[in-house]
């Protein structure tokens, strides 16, 4: 707990965890809604949106690569274009910037996963409810606080956990769109572990590292248990 490194690496994760979480579980909820109402290639769309959680997340790093990249990045052509900016921005070797670029690129690898547990959940709710609260009078928002929002609570609280747990493990991601930089700014608790193991070889800081990752995600995991027999005994 010494190094300044390793505790720049536990903001970092800690930063980059609760920001995917919550712009990935905001899209991802309004996302599910949206898709509960009755229209054309309602499925289909829904379908193409799960790309994302699909294609392995190296391919979805090199592709964000290449679309935050300096020279020839899709979004400073498209920026430029439009007269937006003047020259370029370095998203990936900029500090200001790269932990950004990473959160945009984990959000929409994330935002798949919460749409359709959400939407699932959505799902189970009996649609009596809501026709007698149409009946009573109540409104959109009155219905959704008092009888969308308690219902998916259990959901809600699992995507909640899972997401933290999916993401605050990310490694490859980072690694190959940033590996850490630059000048750390975001060096995550597992590529850190990793850079101690196998760049600078000092094995028992790289698994001392490792251990601290295990320790918060295994108190996360049997929270998550304790959470999920709770709901099961009631």
């Amino acid at each position: 707990f010494k190094d300044s490194v390793f505790r720049q690496s536990i903001c970092n994760t800690l930063l980059f965890t609760l920001c995917c979480l919550i712009l990935q579980f905001i899209i991802g909820f309004l996302l599910a809604l949206f898709f509960t109402k009755n229209f054309s290639f309602a499925r289909a769309i829904r379908g193409l949106l799960m790309m994302p959680w699909m294609i392995p997340i190296t391919v979805t790093a090199l592709m964000f690569k290449f679309v935050f990249g300096t020279d020839v990045g899709i979004l400073n052509y498209i920026l430029n274009a439009l007269g937006i900016i003047s020259g370029n921005i370095d998203w990936l070797t900029a500090p200001t910037t790269a932990m950004f670029a990473l959160v945009v690129a984990n959000v929409w690898i994330g935002i798949p996963f919460n749409m359709i547990l959400i939407s699932t959940g959505l799902t189970t709710i009996p649609t009596e409810l809501y026709e007698s609260a149409a009946i009573d009078g109540a409104g959109k928002w009155s219905t959704f606080k008092n009888i969308t929002l308690p219902l998916l609570r259990p959901t809600i609280e699992s995507v909640l956990i899972l997401g933290f747990i999916y993401t605050f493990k990310v490694f490859d991601l980072v690694f190959v769109m940033t590996n850490g930089g630059p000048v750390n700014s975001t060096q995550m608790l597992s590529t850190y572990s990793y850079k101690l193991s196998f760049g600078m070889y000092q094995y028992s800081m790289g698994s001392a590292v490792a251990n601290v990752l295990f320790i918060i995600l295994m108190i996360v995991g049997v929270f998550y248990l304790k959470a999920t027999n709770n709901e099961e005994e009631s």
